[in-house]
């Protein structure tokens, strides 16, 4: 391919890397149901198909955005892509539930491409286009989500579980024909240190973690093993943050949290991506239980994710409306507010829910609490520090966004084996309506977090002004971005 069509390609196959990553996201709490049936598993056992993708992009993103940083970008997309992929066929050809675990861990890389596709566009297109283009791969990435749920699920009704992850795996092997053949090597000459040490013991700290919650109410919250877990993940944790403060070149700059608004804007942003996880898969699980059980609807795997496109439209519709708000109420201000309407999406469902619209109107009011909240942060991360500090005050935000999606992910499926019976393997409506309270309660603390900044001096809009470099971060924020993720640190 010669240089002008490989120009002119470029831009689709960005977009296309960036569906990749959606295709992932299609691929987790629809089917949740259907791989414990097919495996003869429990609903909190099968939630580790979830949980395991989510915990491989908490690492990945920050490992593929260091390595991107310098001139072997198109080699680890390629390299990501290619895991990826296998991971799909691996998925596909499982036999068991750990075989599939390890076919979604690997999937889960995917979830660092986006960034990588965004640093290219940022370097090989006209300058004029990048803008532009970074907000396509925003919005093609959350409206493939929109889309990727029921597609398949359709495919699954239709070709069984593994034609969903057939699926996912041929859609990455053309994303990976696609970059091999038009993506340039960076244009960077120095090689960017990776912290390997760091990375080992990110791993193993949130490895240990999130095992001990979501094995807690089946092994035993005062058992052994959970509190080894616990306790190892602590230790772990604690080595790994004295190590970052103390090396060179760090995976995760720590010490950007000595800005209190950067600490309470990741605090924040963790606290929403469990809510946010919580509230996703037990509402796609909860649609799905036959109405044999008393309550659920029967749905199939393509109407429970159909429910999540409202999400989807009400989060570009809420993240659009961003910098007006932004100005009228103040960063503080909105974000308190965003996060109480997450709770009331939680809320209502765990009220309301004796009819399918309801779990419809109850992702359209999650979608735009949501829209806002993870929008508003970068800026407020954004005029908290030096114009230096940017890009690993970004890149931190996204590390701890997936920590919460991995910390929801896992929480609902202790919450659920928590009330599950040993006789039908069924969880009860009481553990779904659990979810959804614990979901509520988290986000009213966030809510709580952010009223207190905002109350220090960050509101209202009146005494703050908002530069023109804030605005057009909340304005080209990979807001709609929700379900991928990683930034370049």
């Amino acid at each position: 391919m010669n240089q002008a069509r490989r120009a002119r390609a470029l831009a689709p196959v960005l977009v296309a890397t960036a569906l990749v990553t959606s295709v992932i996201s299609s691929l987790g709490a629809p089917l949740i149901p259907t791989i414990a049936r097919d495996f003869h598993d429990s609903l909190s056992t099968a939630q580790w198909s979830l949980t395991i993708a989510l915990l491989s992009g908490a690492i990945a993103a920050p490992v593929m955005g260091r390595l991107g940083d310098g001139p072997r970008r198109r080699a680890v997309m390629v390299g990501g892509l290619a895991v990826v992929t296998l991971g799909g066929v691996i998925a596909a050809l499982a036999t068991g539930l750990d075989l599939l675990i390890v076919g979604r861990a690997m999937q889960g890389v995917g979830l660092g491409l986006v960034p990588l596709a965004m640093a290219t566009a940022r370097d090989e297109l006209p300058k004029v286009r990048v803008a532009p283009m970074i907000a396509l791969l925003s919005v093609s990435a959350a409206a493939g989500v929109g889309a990727g749920y029921p597609i398949s699920g359709l495919i699954a009704d239709a070709l069984g579980l593994s034609g969903a992850f057939w699926f996912g795996a041929i859609v990455s092997a053309g994303a990976l024909i696609c970059v091999v053949a038009v993506v340039p090597s960076s244009r960077a000459d120095r090689l960017a240190r990776l912290d390997v040490a760091g990375a080992l013991l990110l791993a193993g700290a949130l490895v240990a973690i999130l095992m001990a919650v979501a094995q807690g109410a089946t092994w035993g919250w005062g058992s052994p093993a959970v509190l080894g877990l616990l306790v190892a993940g602590v230790v772990i944790g604690a080595v790994w943050a004295r190590h970052q403060l103390h090396t060179a070149a760090p995976l995760i700059d720590l010490r950007l949290l000595r800005h209190p608004a950067v600490l309470a804007g990741n605090g924040c942003a963790t606290v929403l991506g469990v809510a946010m996880y919580m509230n996703l898969s037990a509402v796609t699980e909860f649609v799905q239980v036959p109405r044999t059980a008393g309550f659920g609807f029967s749905a199939s795997v393509v109407v429970s994710g159909l429910i999540l496109i409202p999400l989807s439209v009400f989060l570009l519709l809420g993240s659009r409306l961003l910098p007006t708000l932004v100005r009228r109420l103040g960063i503080g201000t909105l974000l308190s507010v965003g996060c109480l309407v997450v709770a009331a999406s939680g809320t209502f469902f765990a009220l309301f829910h004796d009819a399918l619209w309801e779990s419809f109107v109850m992702m359209s009011i999650l979608g735009i609490g949501l829209g806002t909240t993870y929008a508003a942060i970068p800026g407020l991360i954004v005029e908290s520090v030096p114009r230096s500090e940017t890009g690993s005050a970004m890149g931190f935000y996204q590390v701890v966004r997936y920590v919460g999606f991995s910390l929801g992910s896992a929480l609902t499926a202790a919450v659920l084996a928590s009330h599950t019976s040993s006789a039908t393997a069924q969880p009860a409506l009481t553990g779904y309506t659990t979810v959804f309270w614990v979901a509520g309660a988290v986000c009213l603390a966030a809510a709580i977090v952010a009223w207190s900044l905002s109350s220090r001096g960050h509101q209202p809009a009146s005494d703050q002004r908002l530069d023109d470099t804030t605005v057009r971060v909340l304005e080209q924020t990979d807001t709609e971005n929700l379900f991928t993720g990683g930034s370049q640190s």
